[in-house]
């Protein structure tokens, strides 16, 4: 079972996504802090990361490059949704995709599976 990482601070969004994803087959670990997140993902080993662009204590761009600057999480794949257009801000920050919200989470599966698999 693949494991998914949520990171968000929209508490209804976080439990609407990782219910669609639990009944679609990932298991799925929710983070809502951006200073939680790498103490979590060193305990749960997601396969991939979904994370919000701005979280209350941070933005996202700063937990992927602190994640990029350790080997360990080069092939991580780390997607980041966000209503604004820093595309470019969080693909050269490491990103492996950017989508715009609002999106449609019956897509999110399919990506997933794509990145995971590689």
């Amino acid at each position: 079972m693949p494991k998914i990482m949520i990171v968000d601070d929209d508490t209804s969004m976080v439990k609407l996504l990782q219910t669609l994803l639990e009944l679609d087959g990932f298991e799925v670990t929710a983070v809502i802090r951006g200073g939680d997140v790498l103490p979590k993902v060193q305990e749960v080993q997601p396969d991939l990361i979904m994370m919000d662009y701005h979280l209350t204590d941070m933005d996202g761009v700063d937990i992927i490059r602190d994640m990029r600057a350790d080997p360990t999480y080069d092939n991580l794949p780390i997607i980041v949704a966000s209503g604004l257009d820093v595309e470019d801000e969080v693909m050269d920050a490491g990103a492996t995709r950017f989508i715009v919200k609002p999106f449609e989470p019956g897509d999110l599966p399919g990506m997933f599976n794509e990145l995971i698999q590689g």
